[in-house]
């Protein structure tokens, strides 16, 4: 019970002090962990669990876009903007089809969202 209550209390204060970068790197491991959550319960033909683990998907990607400031972004901002949308298309669809082989299409693209993202944060690390 205390080692719980210490982990619980460990989470809620790397959120509450996180850097928006980091916090956006948690986001975004969360969308993978949520993504291959909503797959195999898609395998296991549990589509309750599915659809909510592709919505929660989804929300972090909501997120992300709500957050994109486009005035900063620069060129790549719009990019980044048309990689989410397409993302959260898939996993409509995906989602509606009950189609394993369009998910497991969309998983590798939000994998390299994760990716793309933590290697920014290093290099920003770098140059501070």
């Amino acid at each position: 019970m205390y080692a719980k209550n210490a982990y619980d209390q460990y989470k809620q204060n790397s959120v509450n002090f996180a850097s928006k970068d980091q916090l956006l790197l948690m986001l975004l491991d969360g969308a993978v962990k949520f993504v291959k959550i909503g797959r195999q319960a898609m395998v296991d033909k549990n589509y309750h669990k599915c659809n909510e683990n592709l919505k929660k998907t989804q929300d972090v990607f909501y997120e992300l876009m709500i957050t994109l400031d486009l005035a900063k972004a620069g060129e790549w901002g719009p990019n980044m903007m048309s990689v989410y949308k397409f993302i959260i298309d898939s996993l409509v669809k995906a989602n509606m089809k009950k189609d394993l082989e369009m998910l497991d299409k969309t998983i590798p693209l939000i994998e390299d969202v994760k990716n793309t993202w933590n290697e920014a944060y290093k290099a920003s690390i770098k140059v501070r």
